[in-house]
Formats: structure tokens, sequence, C-alpha cells
């Protein structure tokens, strides 16, 4: 709504006379305004109020909207008018839209449109403006104060979720060409496999190199969840397996003169349950909370070979369930849990294959062994279930890259670097291959037949040519990589029992009986010690450095000087060898023409 303000001058005796733009109005004359007892002098004085004066009409109208605050007054006025004396002139101050000129004209809403306001600028209720940030600094509780270091990991920040669902889907992110953040950019592709290679090294691609960088801060702890690596299943396998061995011993022929009751099946499976829902929550909170950290460990060529780990613990889940419990399980359990695995199967297999930087020749490490165990597991779940096909299929994959990757591996260490000994324990992942597969032909054959002996003997026989090693157990610190020890050396010791059935005598059962206590006895020490190192130490779960790294490689520093070791280097010492090794310049050292030379070779 517009209100009309009507200027109007009565004339005088005197020559009509404009008055001027700018009168000191004193306080005391208007109503609803506050009265000061001194009095001050007028802002301008006669002399300028006269430079404003020129020839003007005796009367003016001006119609101009009002700002939001006076609309608001205006409708506490109760449409009242005001009168304020000058000098000799009086102006009115109509509110009443029906009197004078305004009546001539409908009224019309008036149009507020907003202005850019500064960022971080506040305005309080009498109209100042104050910096947010100013204000901010006396709450220490607010956002500001948040790091923010670890937002482009977080799938809830800045449409982290949207920009990762479209890279999934094969979609470029909009406005990534006009980001210029380094940091940001880095999240909005998966990182190829080459960059792993290029900013990590060791066996296993978890140490960073000297000449690369991270993204996530080196001087504080990062978040529990980015700490938190797929490596944490293999707790769940060494601890299923147990169940699988104690539901062994209770039920085998051959251990019958043990007396072992099946209710220590039955914790230990509960026990296990209870861990393996509890290790996939947590790493589902990972995956929503921080999927760009799992997106990286699934890209990782190494690491991928653990999202094996935690179907492969349901199927131990699956093996090892009590008769109490129950004594058929369905088939279709067997058919969900192995989907995974073919899936995951069909995308590691395939870049075995042709995956260029992914080849197998490549990325060859022993815990590419659980890519392989999860077929014969499933083969050894499937067959006691009754199917037969199905277990088959997955026999014939697993035989067939187990094959491979033996060989492989074998061939591996001469002309790539060896393992450290932090890694030691995954070479014990060499047993659980031939251990499980010789159980499974055991289950679809009928009996412990030749091609169960056979690859039986093949895992006993790592199994020794480890165990005799002392270095493979001493000398490093207590990690996760530990965990490698337990479910080979229960798969060996479950398989030897199974032997021990068709090949009864004392050697055989003294056998089962030495592997079965060696790795309850090892399962035991690791878990107390990754309590300890989770809860008490607090040192299991460090940062990751291998999630962390940025996809670009980082430019290294020109230096103008001479760099030991460098081609440049090189090509110059060569070239000073031919230089005369007296204090003459290299100019001097240059044989000078003879005039006699210049003469002759003049032509004539």
């Amino acid at each position: 709504m517009e209100n009309h303000i009507t200027l109007e001058i009565i004339e005088q005796a005197s020559p009509p006379e404009t008055p001027s733009l700018i009168k000191y109005i004193s306080s005391n004359e208007l109503e609803d305004f506050d009265e000061f007892d001194s009095e001050f002098p007028s802002p301008i004085s006669k002399e300028s109020e006269e430079t404003y004066n020129h020839q003007r009409k005796p009367s003016i109208s001006v119609s101009m909207p009002l700002c939001y605050k006076e609309t608001q007054l205006q409708s506490l006025n109760n449409n009242n008018n005001k009168n304020v004396s000058f000098s000799g002139e009086n102006v009115i101050i109509r509110d009443d839209l029906a009197s004078g000129i305004a009546m001539s004209e409908p009224p019309r809403q008036s149009k507020f449109k907003s202005q850019p306001m500064p960022k971080g600028v506040a305005f309080q209720q009498d109209g100042s403006q104050t910096r947010k940030a100013n204000r901010n600094h006396n709450q220490p509780g607010i956002k500001m104060f948040r790091d923010k270091r670890f937002d482009s990991f977080k799938t809830w920040s800045g449409g982290g979720l949207e920009r990762q669902l479209s890279i999934l889907r094969g979609k470029e992110p909009i406005g990534n060409a006009q980001d210029g953040n380094n940091a940001t950019r880095s999240f909005d592709r998966a990182l190829p496999v080459d960059r792993y290679f290029d900013a990590l090294e060791g066996p296993e691609l978890e140490t960073l190199k000297s000449s690369e960088e991270i993204m996530l801060p080196h001087d504080k702890q990062w978040p529990f969840l980015l700490r938190f690596p797929v490596s944490s299943f293999g707790i769940c396998l060494g601890v299923s397996s147990q169940a699988i061995l104690w539901k062994t011993l209770a039920t085998s022929p051959t251990t019958e003169f043990l007396h072992i009751t099946p209710k220590i099946n039955l914790i230990l499976w509960y026990i296990s349950a209870v861990l393996i829902a509890t290790i996939f929550a947590v790493y589902i909170l990972k995956l929503l909370f921080y999927f760009e950290a799992v997106r990286r460990e699934y890209y990782h060529p190494i690491r991928v070979n653990f999202f094996f780990a935690p179907w492969i613990a349901l199927l131990f889940l699956a093996l090892g369930v009590p008769p109490s419990v129950t004594k058929n399980l369905h088939q279709s359990l067997w058919y969900i849990l192995m989907a995974p695995i073919l899936f995951l199967e069909l995308k590691i297999y395939g870049q075995w294959m042709s995956g260029g930087q992914r080849r197998l020749s490549k990325v060859a490490n022993p815990s590419n062994h659980l890519s392989v165990v999860g077929n014969f597991v499933g083969a050894l779940l499937g067959a006691s279930m009754g199917l037969i096909e199905g277990p088959i299929f997955f026999f014939a994959v697993g035989l067939a890259h187990y094959t491979v990757l033996f060989v492989t591996l074998y061939q591996r260490l001469p002309t790539n670097a060896t393992l450290p000994k932090e890694l030691h324990p995954v070479f014990f992942l060499f047993v659980a291959a031939p251990s499980v597969a010789s159980m499974a032909w055991a289950k679809m054959q009928g009996s412990f037949d030749y091609g169960s002996r056979i690859a039986y003997f093949i895992a006993l026989f790592l199994y020794f040519s480890l165990a005799v090693r002392i270095n493979f157990f001493r000398g490093f610190k207590f990690s996760l990589a530990w965990w490698a020890y337990t479910f080979p050396m229960t798969g060996a010791a479950i398989a030897t029992i199974r032997y021990s059935n068709q090949v009864p005598n004392i050697v055989t059962k003294s056998l089962c009986i030495a592997l079965a206590l060696i790795s309850t006895f090892t399962v035991i020490a690791l878990l107390l010690s990754t309590i300890l190192h989770a809860f008490v130490f607090r040192d299991l779960f460090p940062n990751d450095i291998a999630i962390a790294i940025s996809d670009r490689k980082r430019k290294p520093h020109k230096h103008w000087l001479f760099r030991y070791g460098s081609q440049d280097s090189k090509e110059i010492e060569n070239y000073l060898k031919f230089v005369n090794t007296d204090e003459s310049s290299l100019d001097d050292s240059t044989p000078q023409p003879s005039s006699n030379d210049t003469d002759h070779n003049l032509p004539k």
C-alpha cells in the first residue's frame, strides 16, 4: 500500500518562496516523540539554506512507497493527520488515503523487493547489523568450530550422496568442472588402480610414500567409522570357524572318547552370531555415513578381497549351526549367501584375466585366497543341504582359479617385494583353500576318497612348512592381520578329523586333537588381545592411510641445483671427463685452430 504525502505551502504577503529541501524539526513539536531538555542548533545554516532554494511551483505532491517498517507503523496510527508548523509555512502530512489527490486513484499494494544481504550479516531488532562470526565466537558448540576436513568423506554433506550415486550410475556430477577445490574434486570419481600403486607402497599397499600427502589431517585421530576397515571381518571368520570345529569334535566317531558336550558348539555359535551381527552393523553404519571410504576400499586392489569375508563368515555360521537350533537348513539360504559371492567373482576374476593394472600378476597377494576359498565353503554347505549341481559349479570355478593363484603367488616372490613381518600371518591363507576343498569334495562324493586326500595332504604340508618357521610368529606388532592364523588352522584341524574318520589310528587321532587344541588356543589368545588393544590400549584401529590418498600425484618441486643420481648430473659428469683438468676455463680447454691451419683451409 502506498502512502501519499502531500506538502501544501501557504502563501504569505511576501513573494512566494520555495522552502528548503532540508529543515530542522524539533522533537518536542512532534507527537509521540521523546522530548529532550537541551536544544540543538539547526544543522543547516541560513546561507547554505539559500543555496538550495530555486524556482518551484507553490505546491508540490510527492508520492512514494513506504518501507516495511513504516507500513507496520501506519497500521497503528489509525489514519491520524499530523500538522507540523514551520516558520511561515504549514506542512500537512496526511495518512488518510481518502483525502486530496489520493482519492482519485485506487489504492495499490506496495511491493517490497528483496535486496542482497552480505554473507554472515544478521539484523538485530533495532535495525543494526552484526557479523555472525563475531557473535559466534562466544558459543563453543556451534558448527564453525567443527572440523570440516572430513566432510568430503561424509555421505550426507554437501550433496555427497547425490554425487556418489551419480558416479555409480556412470554419470559425471554437475559442477565438477567448476569446482576448483582439489579435496572435493578427488571424491567426484573413483580412484584408478594406478593411483593406489603410485601413492602407496608395500605388498598390501598400506604405507604412504614419502612424496605423497593424504587428504585427512595427520595431527588428530579420525572418526571411528573411518578407521574401521573391512578386514575386521577376519575376526568373524576365526570365531565362527571354531563353532564348526567343536561341532565336528562333538559329532565325529573318532573323537567320541573325548566326550565333548554339544553345549560348547552352542555357546560358540551364539558368540559368533553376535559378533558377526555387531561387525556387520558397524560396517553398514560406515557405508551409510562414509560411503566414500567404503568405495575406496572396494576399489583398492588388495582390500577388495576382504569383501568376500562377510559372506564366508555367514557360510561358516550356517555350517556350524547346532543341532539343537535346527537340523535342516532351507536350500534357499544357500542361494542367498552364494549370490553376492558370485557377483564379486565375476568382477574380480575378470580383472585378473584382462584388468590391466588389476591383472593377477600385478595384484597377487596371499589375501587373494579369500576370493577363492568362498567357492569351496559354498560347495561344502550346498553338498550338506543335498544340492548337487550348484556345489559342483562353484567347486570347479574355485579349483581353476586356485591353481592359477597358487602358481602366481609362488612366482611372485622373486619379482615383487616380499611381505614384511607384520604381514607374515597372511601366508597361512595358503592352507585354507585346500583344507576346505578336501572336505567339500568328500561331502560331494560321500567319502574321503583319493581326491579329498590329495587336497588334504597339500594343506597339511603347507601347514607344517609354515609352522616350523619361527620367524613367522615373532618380531612384529599385533594387528588385525594376526587373525589370518585362525580359520586356516581351524580348517586344517577339521579336515584332519574328517580324515581320521576314514583312516582311524593313533597317529590321525593324536594329530586331530593336537591341531584342534592349537587352533582353539590361537583363537582365544587373539580374541583376548583384540579386546585389550581395542578397549584398553585403543590402538587396534589406527588412521587408515590407504583410503585418504589424493586423486592426483603430488607435483615434484623444481630444483635448479644438480640432483645426485639424476640423468642430468650423469650427463654433466660424462661431459666433464673430456674437459681438461687444469684451472683454465671451458673455452680455453677447447683447442683453437692455429693460423697455419686457417691458411690451409682458405680457398686457393
